[in-house]
């Protein structure tokens, strides 16, 4: 394999300004993170608790699944917004493979995950083979997704009922006399695995060159088109794994189940430092941008705000991540 050539002054140079001012943003969402707990813990004596702890954890584990896999999307100057719908099509998938056609719960998460690699792979396909730009095929994937769940589930939910095993994916404790969900965990594992990729492997370098400067790094000998369909397709195991999430927390599919999931997930990925733009972005600055929606909705929920007014303050932090990551692009 070919390294990318990232000798030359300019593009190094370029390069590491917008890794510094992606750990600043990454340095500021943290700071903010840590500020609204604060906030919270003042507020309301009960936000702090372990159950509402765990609570938000759980809610962050699909959203932030979501936005790991559209980490490596975004940094490579993608985008994708089947992610929601993909989810739910899986989430269908999980109930067919598992409820229907009887498979091992082993098999039929295995099986689930890898179906989102295929919604991964379809995308990444019509993106570079197809020459269709990434918003317009993701948004007919989108649609795509969304009708297939339908017309698959017959626009009904897939109980779970019979396979326990498979609710305890989700709720369960899998380590005795510590009150932590399995999804929390398996979660965690899935941010390691994403991290070492994304930051220690040629793989993840791959992701960072494509996103800095395509065509550079295609006359540096690099099968660009190859790459990028092996980015979304990775992308998609990570819908897949949030299928299995959310069908296993609510022990049923949905298939209704999914539409504006993928903007928190975007939202997040921006939030944590990952630039729109391509060649920045960090696996722990998403994490943290994906806590950030959830402990702002949870704590906005604690305190009584409407709901529509809720949707106004996340919109209103978005909009700010969203500026500085314009902001952070014009000054580079």
């Amino acid at each position: 394999m070919v390294e990318p050539k990232t000798t030359q002054s300019g593009t190094l140079s370029s390069r590491i300004t917008g890794q510094l001012r992606g750990h600043f943003q990454q340095f500021l969402a943290f700071g903010g993170l840590i500020l609204i707990l604060l906030f919270f813990s003042v507020i309301s004596p009960h936000f702090m608790t372990f159950s509402n702890v765990m609570s938000i954890l759980m809610s962050t584990v699909v959203i932030g699944t979501l936005a790991i896999g559209a980490t490596f999307v975004i940094a490579s100057a993608g985008i994708d917004l089947s992610l929601g719908t993909g989810m739910s099509l899986c989430a269908v998938m999980a109930g067919v493979f598992i409820t229907y056609w009887g498979m091992p719960v082993p098999l039929g998460v295995a099986m689930t995950i890898l179906f989102g690699g295929l919604i991964g792979f379809v995308n990444g396909f019509n993106v570079t083979i197809l020459k269709i730009p990434a918003f317009i095929a993701t948004l007919a994937m989108m649609m795509v997704a969304k009708g297939l769940a339908l017309v698959i589930s017959g626009s009904t939910p897939i109980y779970f009922s019979d396979t326990p095993s498979y609710y305890a994916l989700s709720s369960g404790n899998i380590i005795p006399g510590i009150e932590i969900p399995n999804a929390v965990l398996l979660w965690g594992v899935a941010i390691v695995i994403a991290g070492i990729t994304l930051s220690k492997t040629l793989f993840g370098r791959y992701v960072y060159a494509i996103g800095s400067n395509e065509e550079a790094t295609a006359l540096s000998g690099i099968n660009v088109r190859r790459w990028k369909i092996a980015i979304y397709t990775f992308g998609g195991l990570f819908i897949g794994l949030a299928g299995v999430f959310i069908s296993a927390r609510l022990n049923s599919a949905q298939p209704a189940l999914g539409m504006g999931y993928e903007l928190k997930a975007i939202a997040a990925v921006v939030i944590g430092g990952t630039s729109l733009f391509g060649g920045v972005g960090t696996i722990t600055g998403t994490v943290i941008g994906a806590l950030i929606m959830s402990v702002l909705t949870n704590g906005l929920q604690i305190v009584s705000v409407p709901q529509e007014w809720q949707t106004v303050i996340l919109g209103a932090v978005i909009l700010g991540a969203v500026y500085l990551d314009s902001f952070r692009r014009k000054s580079s």
